[in-house]
């Protein structure tokens, strides 16, 4: 209860930079990797909260592997081509198959929205040997 306090009152003393980031501290794009691929998330801007609390200037991780967000109005859809960190988690290992992949990071809102604009990043592609 008392984080939850002082994240509200953080988000109100700070207000969101204008310039919110959302990019990939590792894989970097291009890079050839052994699987399975550990994926470190970075955010400047903004905070990090779980899915489902509703706390300003916040979000989780959301990675789109082979594919880009098709409606940014819409909730982030769930399946193997968009995966859910709605623990809060910054970093990740993931599994995929051997061949070259496009990634791109979305923060979503407590109900996997992406935020009005969206905060995502570069779409980077990377190859897993």
């Amino acid at each position: 209860m008392r984080l939850v306090l002082l994240a509200l009152m953080l988000a109100c003393v700070f207000p969101v930079d204008a310039d919110s980031k959302l990019y990939f501290i590792s894989p970097v794009d291009g890079a050839e990797i052994q699987g399975p691929v550990r994926v470190l998330f970075g955010l400047r801007g903004m905070g990090v909260a779980p899915a489902g609390v509703n706390i300003p200037n916040t979000g989780h991780h959301h990675l789109l592997v082979n594919t880009m967000l098709s409606d940014p109005s819409a909730a982030i859809p769930a399946d193997e081509n968009h995966i859910h960190f709605g623990a809060g988690q910054t970093e990740a290992i993931v599994e995929l198959p051997p061949g070259t992949h496009t990634l791109q990071l979305v923060l979503g809102d407590h109900l996997h929205r992406p935020h009005n604009p969206p905060v995502m990043s570069e779409v980077i592609r990377i190859t897993v040997k």
